[in-house]
């Protein structure tokens, strides 16, 4: 339990998260590979490939390698990105210009404690280089007062340019935020990717402890268990991949995201790096599978009404198996089917999720992916509460639930 909670605590933006799978992932005697280099690949190895820092592949390599198991999840969550140009002042203090990234629930992040955090990038000896951040300072976005904001508990909309600034300091000779940055950097700053992150300590709650409420369990609890269930599987017969995509919540269309090539040119590469050719390639990817894992909405015990009648989704009801019509998820009948044959057998319990009909639904990385790799897939998740606010909550079991789901997969799906 305190794993889960202390990575939640540590990986606060997709670099620092990176970085600490990078860091298991070494432990676990995983081989580093470099994009700009040729890959040397043998069977029954273990490798990982970064790109931007930000969106990671790992896999294993089995003896025969005749298809490819892929998971799927993001490395991203809604928060507020940092502009490095000119300081605000009012009121005798100087406040950061941010903008909104991501669709967050804008609200729940006045007063709570806050962080920058990212990467600061600049010259260092001849040379362009990124150094990871997190700011030994905290910060607050403070609430207007109800004196002062009347309706504010009956229809405040949050204003992301004029309401989220959060203060940064007393006074206005404090100097520039680069002019902070300097500081914690080695050569000249010349550019950064700074986040305004929740600082919120991870924590569990209910009579039991049951429940756990942490910053970006959407969907940092997905890439850890897949991480955690590619270590620990073995398949003789396919390659298992878990595959971290940056920027899922601004639509994954960037270098780094799902709707790039990255999956495609890692898989392409290992395949020549194995001696097959490109027809085998086609062939490997057609007995190929891809497990999309995103999290998913529980039944609110506070607002049932906004589920579907036919909504089982649960706290503590273990994976959830996302359906719908219009493929804003990648299930259909046959691929539910396989995953559900290979979760009765390893009995993992499992849920599945329809959204209302007369409500939009959000959609995930796996439609994007499909249409770079076009394999059989399906959308999962475990279940939650207050999906993209400051701090989001669910069931402890859940987490460890798709943990074993994850490595049944891996191990099973031949």
């Amino acid at each position: 339990m305190k794993d889960i909670l202390n990575l939640l605590a540590k990986s606060k933006t997709p670099y620092h998260l990176t970085n600490e799978i990078k860091s298991i992932l070494s432990a676990n005697n995983f081989i580093e590979l470099d994009e700009k280099k040729p890959f040397a690949i043998e069977k029954n190895g273990r490798y990982y490939v970064s790109r931007n820092d930000s969106a990671l592949i790992a896999f294993t390599v089995g003896e025969k390698a005749n298809g490819y198991n892929v998971i799927a999840s993001h490395t991203d969550s809604p928060c507020f990105k940092v502009k490095l140009g000119k300081a605000l002042t009012s009121a005798g203090t100087v406040k950061l210009p941010v903008e909104q990234y991501g669709g967050g629930l804008r609200y729940s992040w006045f007063d709570r404690p806050l962080k920058l955090c990212g990467r600061l990038c600049g010259e260092v000896n001849g040379k362009i280089v990124s150094t990871l951040y997190q700011s030994d300072e905290r910060f607050v976005i403070p609430s207007v007062a109800i004196h002062f904001r009347r309706n504010a508990n009956d229809s405040f909309a949050v204003n992301a340019q004029t309401d989220c600034p959060p203060l940064f300091a007393l006074g206005n000779d404090v100097g520039s935020l680069k002019a902070h940055l300097e500081k914690s950097f080695p050569g000249k700053l010349l550019d950064c990717d700074l986040f305004l992150v929740c600082d919120q300590e991870p924590f569990t709650c209910g009579v039991n402890d049951e429940f756990a409420c942490a910053p970006r369990v959407d969907n940092l609890t997905s890439c850890f268990a897949s991480i955690e269930a590619l270590i620990n599987a073995k398949n003789d017969n396919f390659i298992n991949v878990a595959y971290l995509a940056d920027n899922e919540e601004v639509g994954s269309r960037t270098k780094q995201g799902a709707g790039s090539k990255f999956l495609f040119d890692v898989i392409e590469r290992v395949n020549r790096a194995l001696g097959y050719d490109t027809e085998h390639l086609q062939t490997a990817l057609s007995s190929s599978f891809m497990v999309s894992c995103d999290n998913a909405h529980a039944v609110h015990p506070n607002h049932p009404e906004f589920s579907d009648m036919t909504d089982s989704v649960l706290l503590g009801s273990g994976i959830v198996i996302k359906h719908h019509a219009n493929q804003n998820y990648t299930t259909d009948g046959l691929s539910s089917a396989t995953l559900k044959n290979i979760l009765n057998k390893n009995e993992v319990p499992y849920c599945d999720f329809y959204m209302r009909s007369d409500m939009p639904c959000g959609g995930t990385l796996g439609a994007i992916s499909s249409s770079q790799l076009s394999i059989s897939s399906v959308d999962i998740g475990i279940a939650q509460l207050a999906m993209h606010s400051a701090a989001e909550t669910f069931a402890l079991k859940d987490y460890f639930t798709m943990e074993k789901g994850l490595t049944a997969f891996f191990n099973e799906n031949k």
